[in-house]
């Protein structure tokens, strides 16, 4: 037992430290909020909980080989790089319209939970970190068993989704304060977040390539 409760806070601490970290997820989060409420973080996490559990189910088959492999890191970077790109404009674009609502009535335009999926998914960080520091973790809780990677993707979990949970809670409990104009600010700076993520990855990307 004392193994189990190891791994799940281990596991939480790391997540919890990593999901801190400014990312195209948590920018989301934060532009979803005041409109969504404190379910966004949540819902978005669903979709990213999704997401790695299939992959941990892959590394755990061997796929940590293939996404330690550099044409792989440059097709995910490029290809994050131009859907982060897409968004950020997009978003830029939309600004003269936006409104801050609360009823709903724009809310459902976006499936928060396949957000979840396509924000982790366009990160060449996020697939690195598995194939590196998770995988590590998965083998050292398949040790213990079952209820080992259990334990450890159970805590991984809920430290990305207590954090993410407490964003959306903040950014809806203040959302009184913003009138329409700071609302456009809020997305104003998500957007050029996305932008500069997107020009990041691309770097990234072009480096692997050209060396």
């Amino acid at each position: 037992m004392a193994l189990f409760i190891t791994l799940f806070m281990t596991s939480f601490i790391v997540a919890l430290s990593g999901a801190i970290m400014p990312g195209p997820l948590l920018t989301v989060t934060i532009s979803e909020s005041s409109r969504r409420g404190v379910m966004t973080g949540p819902l978005l996490i669903v979709g990213h909980a999704l997401l790695e559990l299939t992959l941990v189910l892959a590394l755990i088959l061997g796929l940590a080989p293939l996404l330690k492999m550099e044409p792989v890191f440059i097709v995910i970077a490029l290809a994050g790089s131009a859907v982060l790109l897409w968004m950020g404009i997009g978003m830029l674009k939309s600004l003269p319209g936006m409104t801050l609502v609360t009823d709903g009535s724009q809310a459902r335009k976006k499936n928060l939970i396949l957000s979840g999926i396509v924000m982790s998914l366009v990160n060449p960080y996020w697939s690195i970190w598995w194939a590196t520091i998770g995988l590590g973790y998965i083998l050292h809780s398949m040790n213990a068993g079952t209820m080992g990677v259990v334990a450890f993707f159970s805590g991984h979990i809920l430290g990305d989704l207590f954090w993410y949970a407490a964003v959306s809670t903040a950014i809806w409990k203040g959302r009184k304060l913003l009138s329409d104009r700071g609302y456009r600010i809020l997305i104003g700076t998500c957007a050029v977040c996305l932008i500069v993520f997107s020009c990041l990855f691309a770097w990234s990307g072009m480096q692997k390539l050209i060396a």
